[in-house]
């Protein structure tokens, strides 16, 4: 067959579904092979979408659907190359060094060693005082706790991708040995783009969800092992220049509250200013630090179930390619984002102010947070129940958002 006879055909499919106003031919500078400009011919683009897909399948091109001033846009692009099949050995390996990995800083958060940072020496130290027996006792509440939270999170993405059919690897786990969270978490690669926004903000808060949901009853019982003690003074010669106070977000100040009846930490006094103005300062800020009141140690499970909740507030970041970069890239759309970029810029440099880990994130943004994960069909709206589970999104953000995670006291 000819390349002018396949044109037709393609022509006459395109037709069936869209009122064609031109018709540009790619060349090899293009990023796509067709490109049709007009008008769907329903309201239904979803359905027109996954019509076309099957029927361009036996020419090896796909379609993408887009909107250029105002008018609808059909892109065929080359299809002819599938996805290569990733190792499973790989993930089944990373997970073992990690499970190992949670096991050592579990095991360490409930020894009594102090170390120096000095990790030459400290390494040592650590595996002296350790044998196999210690770690796996010591270790597996964290780890069980901290493997639960990240395990429902990745898959929590993976089993949405592949109820839609979407090619993708199994998750990374990422181990970091003598971390204080034992690993930098997990990543799952698309091997294919999400058909819709529709199927891109499933896929996308799957995972904080499902994370989120194990996340709750750990800390709970986190918090119900742990126990309240009293902060030490500074500059009284005892652990206080060594302490470091994990950042408070409203879902965790609300369990605190739950399980011990106090916001905590609760200083000896708050001030002329008052609890109000005190709770306030001290949530954005957290200052000033609350030598001599009262706070929670916090369990090793208690621990995990914190490192949920900073897991679950980085990945719901309504920016980039972060899980809730796609959560507010369906629920404004991409021209409303790049207005929106530069403010978030502006926030997280305002941030590290308060914080400066927050300058990482912004640095992070600044490079890579322009550029989010376009689905293949652009045009197929939300529909309403999918904008109220986006708005519940971000919600959770703000549930969970912890302005300062950790504070060092000075």
């Amino acid at each position: 067959m000819d390349e002018t006879t396949t044109s037709e055909r393609i022509k006459r499919i395109i037709e069936r579904v869209f009122q064609i106003d031109d018709i540009t031919i790619g060349g090899a500078k293009d990023n796509y092979l067709f490109r049709f400009r007009g008008r769907l011919l329903e309201e239904d683009t979803e359905r027109l979408f996954f019509l076309l897909e099957q029927e361009m399948k036996p020419f090896q091109m796909a379609p993408l659907f887009r909107i250029e001033d105002g008018r609808h846009v059909i892109l065929l692009v080359d299809n002819s190359k599938t996805p290569g099949e990733s190792n499973p050995w790989i993930n089944l390996i990373m997970f073992l060094l990690t499970v190992v990995s949670v096991l050592l800083t579990g095991a360490f958060y409930n020894s009594e060693l102090v170390l120096t940072g000095d990790m030459a020496k400290d390494i040592p130290v650590i595996l002296s005082q350790f044998t196999s027996l210690n770690i796996i006792k010591n270790g597996w509440p964290f780890a069980l706790s901290m493997l639960g939270i990240l395990v429902a999170h990745e898959f929590g993405h993976y089993l949405m991708g592949r109820h839609y059919g979407i090619r993708m690897t199994l998750p990374y786990f990422i181990p970091l040995p003598f971390s204080p969270f034992g690993t930098m978490g997990a990543v799952i690669n698309l091997k294919e783009t999400p058909k819709n926004r529709r199927q891109l903000l499933d896929i996308g808060l799957a995972g904080p969800l499902a994370g989120l949901i194990i996340t709750i009853p750990v800390l709970y019982i986190g918090l119900r092992l742990s126990s309240l003690d009293t902060l030490p003074l500074l500059n009284s010669g005892t652990r206080a220049e060594t302490l470091s106070l994990e950042g408070n977000c409203i879902i965790y100040l609300a369990l605190k509250f739950l399980v011990f009846g106090k916001l905590l930490p609760a200083p000896v006094v708050f001030g002329q200013a008052g609890p109000v103005i005190y709770w306030i300062r001290y949530f954005f800020t957290s200052t000033p630090f609350p030598a001599g009141g009262t706070d929670v140690m916090l369990s090793s499970v208690a621990w995990a179930g914190w490192a949920g909740l900073l897991v679950t507030a980085l990945n719901l970041i309504p920016a980039g390619q972060l899980d809730g970069g796609h959560v507010l890239y369906v629920l404004l759309g991409k021209e409303r984002m790049k207005k929106l970029y530069p403010v978030l810029l502006v926030i997280l440099i305002g941030l590290g102010f308060v914080w400066s880990g927050w300058w990482f994130w912004a640095a992070i943004l600044f490079l890579f947070g322009r550029f989010y994960a376009e689905p293949a069909d652009q045009i197929t709206p939300l529909d309403s129940k999918r904008k109220i589970l986006a708005i519940i999104g971000l919600i959770i953000f703000l549930l969970v958002f912890i302005p300062v995670p950790i504070t060092l006291p000075i």
